[in-house]
């Protein structure tokens, strides 16, 4: 349980886990969702910082790279991620 936090103190983890114990399925979906939109958006922020102006089709092509594997990135859009950068 939250094995990956070590730079919070004892106490506060514990308030932590306590409020996400309290939360019901819903909360914790939309949690999850706001936490991998608040990522993307860092993902895309980065991407535009490294490849200054690109096309909307190149922006979301770079970003979905980030999350599939190579192959299907191949299959589906025809974009070797290896081949044009991430």
């Amino acid at each position: 349980m939250l094995l990956g936090i070590t730079d919070t103190d004892p106490e506060t983890r514990k308030l932590l886990v306590e409020a996400y114990r309290r939360m019901t399925p819903q909360e914790k979906m939309r949690c999850v969702c706001e936490m991998t939109k608040a990522v993307q958006y860092m993902a895309l922020a980065r991407i535009r910082k490294q490849r200054g102006a690109v096309t909307e089709r190149e922006l979301r092509l770079r970003l979905a790279a980030l999350w599939l594997d190579r192959e299907t990135m191949i299959r589906v859009f025809d974009w070797d991620a290896e081949r044009e950068g991430y």
